[in-house]
């Protein structure tokens, strides 16, 4: 309580014009990026739990999910760009001292954020059934890769309106409330998964034995345990903002709805780039599986499951990332640009030297990470040298990660989101495709830590060298 306490104090500091000391703006970092970590590291614990489980019932089934994980992605990178584009405005209207004006964009962002979801979730049923074939699944596979399409993006409204109140949340300042939703939204997916996938059994712990219920659906009952617990994180997260939040309860705050047409354009002009470079990126993550789909089940499994092993390296990132959105937005808001240069570069920096230390931990315990997600010992030391090969970008990725975040906070979002598409179409896909016919899933992530790091160079220097701060949004 007493650290929310000093962060929201903190925040004021911004939004009031006071003078902030070095050690002010790290402590503020800090008291953000640490609870925006954790909801970053859990979320990923989700997919983690989910593969772990999967995983121990075979290479088919644990390839049937990672055929389709990149597909997931692309719906997912979508909701999310639609909620950015509205959180965003809301960060600067909070940073200028305009809540009511926050309140609105949040009202106009629910009513856009569900329509969309529905959209998506009706595209998703029409392809889930080619789609497998489509990536270059085999018919061994197919089935359990489409169930688990198909489910998952069924609970596209519930995940959407759990992404936007999450986003909200952080944007307002309160990465605690958004934290403890991941945590419990993590418990809830390995408890669901529990009871799904496996069938029922009985179960031997400290030589005490009972018999636990099981749905054993296996692969399917992975993605109904993930949906079921988007379900339940959406009630919650909504409760929380929209009736308890201090600034943006729409719920208790009941003012007039007013349709203001700039706040969806400024919510296109933010989103849409956004949108554009997570739907080319989800489809260069495809590309991708294609690539890797024609060496077997057993490349498809390592490479599923480095990534996700991965993921708990760079989450940090994304944790200390959208500290960077919050602090920029609300400075940008404020009408401070030099408190946000300096804010900008000192998360950036955060960000290089805790996923530096993140990639030292992944090259040494490479094999370990692989081996609590598969049995596999084909799968766990490919996916192992991986890993290692990758270790050695996460500095330079970090760099992109939060300078990214840094340039969405201040509603600079359409050369940034070109520059991770060149970099990921021009730089990793082509390597990727040369590489892997000599050094097959190995080549694959050699390309993609030559491009991660190229990325972190070209994301610096438009860090230091352009005024990305004059981007910012008005009403």
């Amino acid at each position: 309580m007493e650290n929310g306490q000093k962060s929201e104090r903190l925040l004021a500091f911004i939004r009031e014009g006071k003078a902030m000391t070095r050690s002010d703006k790290l402590n503020l970092i800090f008291q953000l990026s640490i609870p925006a970590i954790l909801a970053q590291v859990t979320t990923v614990m989700m997919f983690f739990i989910d593969q772990a489980m999967v995983g121990s019932l075979g290479a088919e089934a644990s390839a049937a999910c990672g055929l389709v994980e990149s597909s997931t992605w692309l719906f997912s990178s979508v909701a999310s760009a639609a909620s950015m584009g509205f959180s965003v405005q809301v960060a600067h209207f909070i940073g200028a001292n305009d809540f009511v004006k926050a309140r609105q964009v949040v009202r106009h962002a629910v009513l856009v954020t569900a329509a969309l979801s529905l959209l998506l979730m009706l595209i998703a049923a029409a392809i889930s059934r080619p789609l497998p074939y489509w990536l270059g699944g085999g018919a061994d596979i197919a089935d359990d890769a489409s169930n688990y399409f198909l489910i998952f993006t069924l609970a596209a409204p519930f995940f959407q309106f759990s992404m936007l109140a999450s986003s909200l949340l952080k944007c307002e300042g309160n990465m605690r409330v958004a934290s403890i939703m991941s945590v419990v939204m993590c418990v809830l997916d390995v408890t669901f998964n529990f009871l799904l996938i496996f069938p029922s059994r009985e179960i031997g712990l400290f030589g005490i034995h009972w018999w636990m219920p099981g749905a054993g659906l296996g692969v399917p009952g992975a993605a109904l345990g993930t949906g079921l617990s988007f379900i339940v994180g959406a009630v919650l997260l909504g409760w929380f903002v929209f009736f308890k939040s201090k600034i943006l309860a729409i719920g208790k705050y009941r003012e007039k709805f007013v349709y203001v047409s700039s706040y969806l354009i400024n919510a296109l002009k933010i989103g849409s780039p956004m949108a554009l470079q997570s739907f080319l990126m989800s489809s260069a993550y495809i590309v991708s599986t294609i690539i890797v789909a024609p060496l077997g089940n057993v490349a498809i499994a390592a490479n599923t499951f480095a990534i996700t092993a991965e993921s708990l390296c760079y989450m940090p990132g994304y944790g200390i990332g959208d500290a960077a959105t919050t602090l920029v937005g609300q400075s940008m808001g404020a009408g401070r640009k030099d408190l946000c240069r300096s804010l900008a570069r000192l998360t950036v920096f955060t960000g290089m030297i805790v996923m530096a230390l993140m990639g030292l931990v992944m090259y040494v315990f490479a094999p370990e990470m692989m081996g609590l997600m598969t049995p596999v010992a084909e799968i766990r030391d490919l996916g192992a040298q991986c890993l290692r090969i990758e270790a050695f970008a996460e500095p330079m990725f970090a760099a992109s990660i939060v300078t990214y975040s840094v340039f969405v906070g201040a509603g600079d979002t359409f050369k940034p989101a070109m520059m991770n598409l060149g970099s990921m179409w021009l730089v990793r896909l082509s390597m990727a495709a040369i590489l892997a016919k000599s050094y097959g899933l190995r080549g694959v992530w050699l390309a993609m830590a030559m491009e991660l790091s190229f990325r972190g160079l070209i994301f610096l220097y438009r860090l230091f060298r352009v005024r990305w701060e004059k981007g910012i949004i008005k009403e």
